[in-house]
């Protein structure tokens, strides 16, 4: 029974999925799709993995912008009630920040690069033949982050730099910096496919342990201190 099997399964096995492709000691294997499966199965309309690059230097720049110059203010704010001193913090946060994360992303992804064209040159050598594919774009990378950084940044800097109050103005920069981080964790969600709620609760708990953090230690910092700064 076994055998007859086998025989019935090596008969009408397709030459095609058995032919192997040898080139220079390489072999190349051909598998079509499976025949069962729909067509919207087989090829997906929506290449995530090409969006990997971008958007995670667009998703990572602005929650960084936002959580980082969030805290910065909030943590000011801890120890006084300068508008001033916090609209300056946060303006010298948003600058340092964009700077830091554009010269980040282009080494480390200048160094992906380098590691792929390496990879290709060794494929080409060994099997003859050239990869198809784009490399990555360190520059895009870096323009890409400064960029989202900055727009992550300016949120609580526009919604709490120019209120007098301070309580007023540490609760304008949290809940804008609240709604931020539900968006990019929304925006990011849809655009790589993943779970949209998961994604908006990271980043909210994340954002805000990160301000809380920040505001309890400089505020502990302020009293045994003795810092206060004016409201002026």
């Amino acid at each position: 029974m076994s055998s007859r099997l086998s025989s019935h399964v090596h008969e009408n096995q397709s030459p095609d999925l058995t032919q192997d492709l040898k080139q220079d000691g390489c072999v190349q294997i051909a598998i079509p799709p499976r025949p069962h499966e729909p067509e919207s199965m087989q090829a997906d309309p929506v290449d995530y993995m090409a969006r990997a690059q971008w958007l995670r230097a667009v998703v990572l720049g602005a929650n960084d912008g936002l959580v980082s110059v969030a805290s910065l203010m909030v943590g000011v704010g801890a120890v006084g009630q300068s508008a001033k001193a916090m609209l300056v913090s946060g303006l010298a946060g948003l600058v340092a920040g964009a700077c830091s994360m554009a010269i980040g992303e282009f080494v480390s992804v200048y160094a992906q690069y380098d590691i792929e064209v390496a990879e290709r040159e060794r494929r080409r050598q060994d099997c003859g033949s050239e990869e198809e594919g784009s490399l990555p774009n360190p520059l895009l990378a870096a323009v890409a982050s400064a960029l989202a950084f900055s727009l992550g940044a300016v949120l609580p800097l526009l919604a709490g730099g120019f209120i007098r109050s301070w309580g007023v103005r540490v609760g304008a920069v949290c809940a804008v910096s609240s709604l931020g981080l539900a968006g990019f964790g929304a925006a990011g969600a849809v655009l790589g496919g993943a779970n949209v709620p998961n994604s908006v609760l990271r980043l909210l708990f994340g954002g805000w342990l990160a301000m809380l953090v920040t505001y309890g230690v400089l505020r502990v910092f302020g009293i045994v201190f003795g810092m206060h700064v004016s409201s002026a």
